[in-house]
């Protein structure tokens, strides 16, 4: 119930149709993603591999013939067909299939955790595509207030009231903000290349991206108790799970294998007596049993079991740690972008004014264009920070659900 409110309070924080658009790139990915396919194959290999295990050893079938065929009393045996099974402990074979089972689910945690990566890549993708995209529009609005003051200074160089150096810096400043722009557009392309092979399709497919995000007017909960429940520990407890699975079946080694089989000699008549035994076929049934005597062998797995699960507990407190590092950074940077975005807000509209200001003095007769250079571009700055700082926002929301969701 708490992870559907955390994705719903998500959810809501953006556009609904961009929301909608964003959750189908995601669905595409998870069904054509052809690592998360990967995955599945693998479990799927494991899972038949309990067929493998299940089965008793083969049966064993011989041929023999007696070059030089003994002589019984009652005739000389001709041939030998014999026919032998083993068979294995009671509940050795229900131990393996247990085993295999417990790595087969351990493999099925591989497919949650790469469809959780996917969901943080292809929406981070998605962040960043947003903002290469903002960041065009705002730079094409700039060039047009750029251009409005071109020809304000044009108009003033008519009147001696500017000189045509303040019309080359703002067509410099045009230039440059230009070229930025055109350098966004080519990072735009491939970062939308990565992202539609996230998706498994032609990286020339146009991805829609929602038109404004907005900084949300306040965090979410984060449950750190859910960070016990993600799939990269279960993993780990799967995995001890399955030592102790190997241990049990290598006590079920232990045990003797006992065997049955029967037999047949075929015995040719003697010519020269008559009796009732005479000729008469030798069958006879064989009951066999396998000891291991030698038990070093286990001896050593019980021992390379325990260490096994030694290091599985250091593996996953070691994962553990990481987790909770990868999920405070992530709660701070979101604050931190939250703390940039109120900033670059304020200083925004400080910058509008002191624009509004200097505009004020044209109607005047007077205005410094080098003022006005000096306040777009720290216009320009703020822009890009808000941009910036959405996009921090949300990117480092999208690692967050990744640890706890």
């Amino acid at each position: 119930m708490k992870r559907a409110i955390i994705v719903i309070i998500v959810l809501l924080v953006y556009d609904v149709s961009g929301a909608q658009e964003l959750d189908r790139l995601i669905a595409e990915g998870l069904s054509n993603n052809p690592e998360i396919q990967q995955f599945e194959m693998q479990y799927r290999i494991a899972s038949e591999k309990v067929n493998e295990v299940s089965t008793i050893p083969n049966t064993e079938f011989g041929v023999g013939y007696f070059v030089s065929e003994p002589e019984t009393r009652t005739g000389a045996q001709r041939f030998k067909v014999s026919a032998k099974q083993m068979l294995p402990w009671f509940g050795q074979l229900t131990a393996r299939e247990h085993y295999v089972t417990a790595l087969a689910e351990a493999r099925y945690e591989d497919i949650v955790i790469a469809k959780r990566k996917l969901v943080a890549s292809i929406s981070q993708s998605y962040y960043y595509l947003y903002e290469n995209k903002s960041k065009q529009e705002v730079l094409t609005e700039n060039i047009a207030l750029l251009k409005t003051y071109e020809t304000l200074a044009l108009t003033s160089v008519e009147v001696d009231q500017a000189s045509a150096v303040d019309v080359l810096r703002l067509q410099m400043r045009q230039n440059e903000l230009e070229q930025l722009k055109q350098v966004l557009m080519q990072q735009y392309l491939a970062e939308q290349t990565l992202l539609n092979k996230l998706l498994s399709r032609d990286k020339d497919i146009a991805v829609t991206i929602i038109q404004e995000l907005q900084m949300p007017s306040e965090d979410f909960d984060v449950d750190t108790d859910q960070l016990t429940l993600h799939p990269e520990l279960i993993k780990y407890d799967k995995l001890y799970q399955s030592i102790e699975q190997s241990e049990l079946l290598n006590r079920k080694d232990r045990s003797p294998m006992f065997g049955f089989g029967l037999d047949y000699i075929n015995v040719e008549k003697r010519p020269d007596l008559t009796f009732s035994d005479n000729g008469k076929d030798i069958v006879m049934p064989m009951l066999s049993v396998s000891i291991p005597i030698f038990n070093k062998k286990y001896r050593s797995v019980t021992k390379q079991n325990a260490l096994e699960q030694h290091k599985i507990n250091y593996q996953k407190q070691d994962r553990l740690n990481r987790l909770e590092t990868l999920l405070d950074k992530a709660l701070k940077a979101r604050i931190s972008a939250r703390i940039s975005h109120t900033t670059a807000t304020k200083n925004l509209k400080q910058a509008k004014d002191a624009e509004d200001i200097l505009l004020s003095r044209y109607e005047t007769g007077g205005i410094d264009f080098n003022d006005v250079l000096d306040i777009q571009e720290l216009q320009l700055k703020f822009q890009l920070n808000q941009i910036e700082a959405i996009k921090a926002y949300y990117v480092q929301t999208s690692i967050i659900n990744y640890v706890i969701q």
